[in-house]
């Protein structure tokens, strides 16, 4: 016998008479997650000025390069000339890079930057000179009793950036915060909540991809004032697939990131700087690029049964890299950083935070707020491969 009854179908269309079953549970479909900053995490210290500066120093060079197109005999000549003279000392060995000649260094002329060398010294055999070799020094060898050479020093050199206000308003009306509303108690906490979402997405974007003004960097009236980012301040260590040091990729994409690209750049990186690289931080197209490094190698058994194709370290003989995936790094680039030269830090007393505000109505008013600056120490210890495909 079928139902008679009134029945929740029966209610109407809207349903008028039935309490709503709404789940206490908001999805959040845009994504808000920050895996470079998390990966960073909190800095030492804040900074105490919107122009933030730091120091930053360099040895002696022990290396110099031959610019020199005219030789004569060039496995006999024991004059060239030098970009630099200046970083060369007499008594000083050295060695073109690649040569098992060593050379010891007789006087130097810093007016013409010339050197004069013995050649083939201590028995080894002379090998050809060429402009555009680099020459290592392997060391200075004093007289005994001779007086102290002359002094030599570097300078340090200051270093900046500034710091950029991130901020977005907030205002709840006093009907909306008095009603009583699904799947939250306060909308004031909760539009509060989302406004820092947002601002400390656009933080990651921004120290990832941010630029600072050409002109007028502390800012003004007129001028807002922005941070440089990541790929902004990387000015050393730059590595395009077929340019410079990079070998092309292999096959008919040259372009592509491959083991031997990674692998260089790291390498070039480790020869610049004291430092290691111990972060690559890349975008999904990349972050798979990285993974398909691994699956020619893998092997599997017949009795598994789960397909895992996941990088999360890569290690090298320059460094064990933590791979951080980050939906804000450009789709051809990849960074190679490392983290102890890093710091995100807000000035002082000016991290992110709520600041009430007065209302002139019926409303709850305020703005979050904060300020923030990256400090990347010495550049050349990271490094950036860019112009890679994307398909």
């Amino acid at each position: 016998m079928s139902f008679t009854g009134k029945a929740t179908y029966s209610a109407g269309a809207t349903l008028p008479e039935i309490v709503e079953d709404v789940s206490d549970i908001i999805g959040i479909v845009s994504p808000f997650e920050t895996p470079l900053l998390d990966h960073l995490g909190d800095p030492a210290r804040p900074a105490i000025s919107t122009i933030h500066e730091w120091l930053e120093d360099t040895l002696l060079p022990n290396r110099g390069q031959i610019n020199d197109a005219t030789y004569v005999n060039a496995l006999t000549d024991t004059n060239f000339v030098v970009d630099d003279a200046s970083i060369f000392r007499i008594g000083d060995q050295i060695q073109v890079a690649g040569s098992r000649e060593v050379m010891l260094v007789t006087n130097v002329n810093t007016g013409t930057n010339t050197l004069t060398v013995i050649r083939g010294y201590g028995g080894t055999t002379n090998e050809p000179l060429a402009d555009d070799q680099v020459l290592h020094i392997l060391g200075n060898a004093a007289l005994e009793g001779a007086d102290r050479p002359a002094s030599r020093f570097t300078n340090r050199t200051r270093q900046r950036n500034y710091t950029q206000i991130f901020t977005s308003s907030v205002e709840v009306s006093g009907s909306q915060q008095a009603v009583r509303l699904h799947a939250l108690r306060d909308e004031l906490d909760y539009q509060k909540q989302q406004r820092l979402r947002e601002l400390v997405r656009d933080l990651e974007n921004c120290v990832i991809t941010g630029t600072a003004p050409a002109a007028d960097g502390e800012g003004s009236g007129t001028v807002r004032r922005t941070m440089d980012g990541l790929i902004r301040r990387i000015g050393t260590n730059i590595f395009e697939p077929g340019v410079g040091p990079i070998p092309p990729g292999e096959g008919t994409n040259e372009d592509l990131l491959t083991e031997e690209i990674l692998n260089a750049a790291l390498r070039t990186a480790w020869e610049a700087s004291s430092g290691t690289i111990d972060t690559i931080v890349v975008n999904g197209f990349q972050k798979r690029r990285i993974n398909s490094m691994l699956f020619p190698n893998r092997q599997y058994t017949s009795e598994e049964d789960r397909l895992r194709e996941f990088v999360a370290v890569y290690e090298s003989d320059f460094g064990v890299c933590r791979v951080v995936l980050s939906r804000w790094v450009p789709a051809d680039t990849v960074l190679l950083l490392d983290r102890s030269r890093l710091s995100v830090m807000p000035l002082a007393g000016r991290s992110f935070h709520y600041k009430p505000l007065s209302s002139t109505g019926d409303s709850e008013v305020g703005e979050i707020i904060g300020e923030y600056t990256l400090e990347m120490r010495n550049e050349n210890a990271h490094a950036l491969i860019r112009a890679l495909g994307t398909s």
